[in-house]
C-alpha cells in the first residue's frame, strides 16, 4: 500500500506559520529534510525528524510526540508521505503545501543551524 493512499489535510505555508510560531502556537513544526537540508535551513523552533528515519520506524523526537504535527519538506511530497504515514500511527499530522520553499518565498523566516539565516536550497 502506498503512503500517498491516505491522505492527510493540507495546509498553506502562512496557516503552519500561525499554528506553529510564537507564543500560541499549537502545534508542532516537524521538518521531514534530510540532514544537510536541515543544516542549510529551517523554520525557527522546527523539530527534525528526517523521512527516511520515519519509515525506518524510528520515533519522533521527544518535543514532537502526543501533540499536534504540521510536516514540512522542500517542496511538499515527502511531508505529504510522513504526514499519512504518522496519520496511520495514530498522530494528528497535516502537511505543508509547498514546502520550505513555499515558506521562504512568503516572507517566514528561514534559520540555518547556527542560527543565522538559511537557505532552502
Amino acid at each position: 500500500m502506498s503512503l500517498l493512499r491516505r491522505s492527510a489535510d493540507r495546509v498553506t505555508v502562512d496557516e503552519a506559520h500561525r499554528r506553529t510560531q510564537g507564543p500560541d502556537a499549537v502545534a508542532v513544526l516537524l521538518d521531514v529534510r534530510e540532514q544537510v537540508e536541515w543544516r542549510a535551513g529551517h523554520a525557527p523552533g522546527a523539530v527534525h525528524a528526517p523521512l527516511s528515519r520515519l519509515t525506518a520506524g524510528v520515533a519522533l523526537p521527544g518535543a514532537a510526540r502526543a501533540r499536534p504535527l504540521v510536516v514540512i519538506c522542500r517542496s511538499g511530497h515527502r511531508s505529504r508521505q510522513a504526514a499519512a504515514l504518522l496519520a496511520a500511527r495514530g498522530a494528528d499530522a497535516v502537511d505543508v503545501t509547498g514546502g520550505m520553499r513555499a515558506w521562504a518565498a512568503a516572507g517566514h523566516p528561514v534559520v540555518d543551524e547556527r542560527g543565522n539565516n538559511g537557505s532552502t536550497a
